[in-house]
């Protein structure tokens, strides 16, 4: 068989292979859209076999690990609620460990961080390679939404933030994800805030879980105030760029009387005005992360690129991850006037579609900008996402095995006071 058709069947075959998890959106189905930015299928068919069956296997007993471990800690919210939610970020923490592993052993790739003036001294690079951040504890985070696995990059960069933030983070999801077995169940007791896109409909649960997070505790977690932590991630597009997401853009942009972007959506302001106002007092800034992945060609949408399939399976992740920070504090921000909040938001992302222009132009976003003392230490920081240590991984598993471990001396206790011997 010649070469060309070598390449031909592989091709086809890793189309077909299935994905390492259920598609939830449009994050494992890609399109013929022409050559593919980060080049040939990397791994043959049998090993794409392998890394399959050892992604889904890993990704799976993980996940099953994490339900086990949140069902253990039910009976504490009938106990002592503040233990109760300090256990369920804890068990955050741990998928925040899968996807920073599973990114780390199945998709490696270089991850490029830079950021205005507003978050100079906040961004560096440890002596082992690892990012550092030192964003607050309680953030609203907001960015355009590129790819499906926008929010895993994201999750990440709180695990490396000083004090690590990755048990804390809340994210807004489409309602029908909190059925999914096992995911979606388990994205509930994170205390996720799920929407039907219907303001009347999520208005009520939104105020609920919003006024849940300013609350003050006095458990294990919280604060120095009596705030717990809290990174609450918004997508004001609402949905990740592709054909018909650029299709609903224009569409709005007519209808409102605005010019449309080329780069990112138009952002919709309702949820988020109604985040900030509802958490407003509780949260000092918003920080707002432009993302772009390298090689998607102006016009594409990386989603059509870069699937789960694709990047997990096949060995064709991203060149490169490209992340442009900026802060605002929320007191500048017009949240008494909803029409004057949507301006200033869609002058915001005005701004992201001139970021996206110069990365399209440059391969670059605008470097680390200087601090007031003058001076930054990289231009960009060049990192991958990967483990602090490499046992991080093990907490994963530590609850739930040593909740194994007492059951079973407790076993061997309970068969000896009962019949006389340790056998269980």
């Amino acid at each position: 068989m010649s070469e060309p058709e070598l390449k031909q069947r592989t091709t086809t075959r890793s189309r077909n292979m299935p994905a390492p998890v259920p598609d939830f959106g449009g994050g494992t189905k890609e399109k013929a859209v022409g050559e593919h930015p980060s080049g040939e299928v990397k791994h043959g068919y049998a090993a794409q076999i392998w890394r399959l069956l050892s992604f889904a296997t890993y990704f799976w007993a993980c996940c099953c690990t994490i339900q086990a471990t949140q069902i253990l800690g039910v009976p504490m919210y009938f106990i002592n609620k503040d233990i109760y939610y300090a256990w369920m970020a804890l068990t955050k923490q741990s998928f925040g460990l899968l996807v920073t592993t599973m990114t780390q052993w199945w998709s490696p790739t270089v991850v490029r961080i830079s950021g205005d003036a507003s978050v100079a001294g906040q961004l560096r690079k440890t002596e082992d390679g690892r990012l550092e951040c030192d964003f607050p504890e309680r953030v609203v985070l907001i960015a355009n939404h590129q790819l499906y696995t926008d929010w895993l990059y994201l999750w990440w960069v709180a695990y490396t933030n000083n004090p690590p933030t990755h048990g804390h983070i809340y994210i807004i999801a489409k309602e029908s994800l909190k059925w999914v077995p096992i995911i979606g169940w388990g994205m509930r007791f994170y205390g996720f805030i799920f929407m039907s896109r219907k303001m009347e409909k999520d208005r009520p649960r939104m105020e609920h879980r919003l006024k849940q997070l300013r609350e003050r505790h006095s458990g294990p977690l919280s604060g120095t105030p009596g705030l717990d932590p809290m990174w609450l991630l918004l997508f004001p597009e609402g949905t990740n760029a592709s054909d018909n997401g650029r299709i609903k853009s224009a569409k709005w942009a007519e209808k409102i009387g605005v010019k449309d972007m080329e780069h990112v959506l138009l952002p919709r302001s309702t949820g988020s005005f109604f985040c900030l106002n509802e958490l407003k007092g509780s949260v000092e800034y918003v920080y707002d992360c432009t993302m772009a992945y390298e090689g998607v060609p102006r016009g594409k949408f990386g989603q059509d690129y870069f699937t789960l399939t694709s990047s997990y399976i096949e060995g064709r992740p991203p060149k490169s991850v490209n992340l442009y920070w900026r802060r605002f504090r929320i007191a500048d921000i017009p949240l008494d006037n909803a029409e004057e909040f949507d301006l200033w938001l869609r002058e915001k992302w005005y701004e992201k579609d001139a970021l996206m222009e110069q990365y399209m132009t440059t391969g670059r976003f605008p470097p680390n900008a200087a601090s007031e003392k003058g001076a930054h230490e990289h231009e960009f920081i060049e990192t991958e996402v990967k483990q602090k240590n490499w046992s991080d991984f093990l907490n994963i598993f530590i609850v739930l095995a040593t909740a194994g471990m007492v059951a079973n001396v407790f076993a061997k206790v309970w068969n000896w006071a009962l019949y006389g011997n340790m056998k269980a």
